[in-house]
């Protein structure tokens, strides 16, 4: 087996998280995180989408973490990020976490929107 060291580049990672936290790139944020190429933030939640529609031409697609278990996003936050032309990808948080390191490992134009567990 071939192991390769995984480069970021300046982008952060979802290192980890745990009840009510996540930690990106070795930085704790307490609850909603919001993860964008022009940086990390504490997230408001469904009702907070200015700072992913600000981030519309840096990025093609938002994985949206919905906590510890699967669920719907509400309506009205898909139609506001699939209006500014970004792909919405609904799933829990860690899998999320997980697929949003495997893009961004890629260089992908990509961000997070995640919900604690």
């Amino acid at each position: 087996m071939r192991l390769n060291e995984v480069s970021f580049s300046d982008a952060k990672p979802i290192d980890g998280y745990g009840p009510g936290f996540f930690r990106v790139g070795g930085d704790v944020v307490e609850g909603a995180v919001l993860i964008l190429p022009s940086g990390l933030s504490a997230w408001g939640g469904t009702d907070d989408a200015d700072g992913i529609l600000a981030a519309g031409s840096e990025i093609d697609v938002l994985f949206f973490g919905t906590g510890a278990e699967i669920a719907h996003a509400p309506a009205a936050f898909r139609d506001l990020i699939e209006g500014a032309e970004i792909g919405l990808e609904v799933m829990a948080s860690p899998p999320a976490a997980r697929t949003y390191n495997v893009l961004l490992s890629e260089g992908r134009r990509i961000g997070a929107a995640l919900l604690p567990v």
